[in-house]
This record gives structure tokens, sequence and C-alpha cells, in this order.
């Protein structure tokens, strides 16, 4: 009999899949006693590789502790990276094993990787912005709260120490008017999306300093025989004080943020000198996920946290459509 079990790989296919469920239980019955969430990080550009790497090293004592990989899902083939295995994205839905994913694709497919991982039941780390609508981004995050799952959007623009500490400055100090200017070199807007999305980063950065803001216009200058872009956003604070978000791109511009920022008691125009930070940018944002998969995460830190994305999402839509309007497009 077991001879012809062994000969028969048809007769098998029963039992192998029963090990399977019988696995896959024990595991999830494993990692509910001890708050241990299975993790895939779809996409391995830079960003994923990152978190490949702290996914695999994780901080001593630190919630990223309780977060363990069990695979990566790339249209690539690479077979596996630094003992981390490839996976397909079908096995990766489907696992009983894996309760979240970091997602590390580009901009244009968040949105639908968000709503397969939502669907599958698994919690979702997602790169900003994590949807290229306000419309779609609004869906996500309700689907998120429907199905009790944790949609944790990184902004690890706010975690580095330039950041903190320019927060630290602006603390407390009224705002006459204020001038935030990026430069980048060029981006695939096909990939990355509009400049208000692509670029939520500052557009962030403006909101979690001064508050809820309003548009009150924005135009975009491109020339595309030069593979050059400038849009140009002027808003209101609360204070109806102007602020200027300027985003701009071309061959060979430098990655670089000026600010002038000028106060009743004067005027920033420099970064405060800030120390290195001890620990990464993803570690740090991969602690926070963790927290929140804890739930260490107070309700009302969360909820200022979902405002502050979707606000931002709802602005990058309107700065959109401002600058889509035929007579403000300069090509």
């Amino acid at each position: 009999m077991k001879a012809e079990l062994k000969d028969n790989p048809s007769s098998q296919a029963p039992f192998q899949l029963l090990l399977s469920l019988v696995k896959d239980f024990f595991f999830f019955f494993f990692c509910q006693i001890n708050k241990m969430f299975g993790t895939v990080v779809v996409g391995v550009g830079i960003a994923g590789l990152a978190r490949i790497r702290d996914l695999m090293n994780p901080m001593p004592s630190s919630p990223s502790e309780h977060l363990k990989l069990l695979g990566f899902v790339s249209r690539r083939s690479f077979g596996s990276i630094n003992e981390a295995k490839q996976i397909s994205l079908e096995d990766a839905l489907r696992s009983m094993e894996i309760h979240a994913a970091f997602i590390s694709t580009e901009n244009r497919s968040h949105e639908e990787t968000i709503r397969m991982f939502l669907e599958a039941g698994k919690h979702v780390l997602v790169e900003y912005p994590m949807a290229l609508s306000a419309k779609a981004a609004h869906e996500l995050w309700e689907m998120a709260e429907q199905k009790d799952k944790v949609l944790h959007v990184e902004h690890i623009e706010l975690l580095t120490e330039e950041y903190k500490q320019l927060k630290k400055e602006v603390a407390g100090k009224d705002l006459v008017k204020g001038t935030l200017h990026f430069t980048g070199s060029v981006l695939d807007e096909k990939k990355a999306g509009f400049p208000a999305f692509s670029g939520i980063a500052r557009l962030t950065w403006l909101i979690d300093l001064f508050g809820d803001l309003t548009v009150t216009s924005a135009t975009r200058e491109e020339q595309k025989d030069k593979n050059y872009s400038r849009m140009t956003v002027h808003f209101q604070t609360a204070n109806k004080k102007p602020l200027t978000w300027i985003e701009e791109r071309g061959p060979g511009m430098r990655r670089e943020k000026k600010i002038n920022f000028c106060f009743t008691s004067g005027c920033l125009e420099n970064f405060p000198q800030a120390p290195r930070s001890a620990v990464g940018l993803f570690m740090q944002d991969q602690n926070l996920f963790a927290k929140k998969l804890l739930g260490q995460v107070s309700k009302e830190e969360l909820a200022a946290e979902k405002w502050r994305i979707l606000r931002c999402l709802d602005l990058a839509e309107t700065i959109q459509q401002h600058c889509e309007q035929p007579e403000k497009i300069c090509s």
C-alpha cells in the first residue's frame, strides 16, 4: 500500500494539501499566541531591499521583533535575496502564514496592490502616495477599517532629524508667509503620478507644520522638449497666511529643498543643524507599523494620522485639477 501511494503522485495530493493546511493552522495559532506577524515585501527596488534588510535584522527589543519576513514578491526572477525566498503574488495572498504586506512598488500600482492584500485579509504598509486619486484613497481606507486591518502609509520625510529640528524651530511661531521649493531629477509621470502626488512628501511637511491649508491657485509650466516641469501652488493657512509650494524637476537637477518661512519674530531661510539619527528611517517606520499591529498606538494618534494622509491626498487632487485647466498649462 505504501509503495502504491509512493508511485501514484495523484493519490498523495489530498494528503499534501492536508499537511499544508495543518501547517498553516499551527503557524497561525503560534503567531496569535506570540503576537508574531508573518510579512512579505512586494517590490525589490531600493526601498524594497531596505525593507528586506530591516525585517531580517530588527532592532533588539523593538516592536519590529514581532515581524517575521516570509518572502518577497517581484516581477523579476531572483530566487532569493539575503536568504529571503521569492514567492508568487498568488501564494502571498493565499498564505495564512502571511499577515502583512510591505508594498514598495511604483506609485501607479499602489492602489491595486493595497486592494488585493486588504481583500485577502492582510495588514498593509505602503509607500506614499497610497493612491493617485483621493477617491481611491478614501475607498481603501474605508475597506481597511471594515476589515479591521492596519493600513499604514510610510512618510519617512517626517522621521528625518532635519525635519524634526525644523518642526521644533517653527513650533509656537506666528507665520507671516512662507515658501517651500523642491528641485529634483525627472520622474516618469506614468509611473510616479502627477507632481502633486509624487511630491506629496513636501505637501505633508506643510500640513504638519502649519495645519490645514486651502488651495488658492495652482499652475504648472512644462517644457516637454527639455523634459522640464515646474508646479507652483499657493495656499492659505487657517489664519489666512500665504504659503507657496514649488515642485521643480529637470535633467541634472540636484535633489534639494529650500525654505523661506517668515514669522512675526523673523525669517527662517536655512534648515537647522541636525544630528545624525542612530536608527534608519525605514527601521523607524517599520517600528511604528509594528506598534500599530500590536495595538500600541492611541486612537487619537491614529485619527490624526488618517486625517493628515487623506487631507494631503484631497489637496493633491485639487492641485492637479487647477493645473490641468487648459489656460493654466504652458507647453
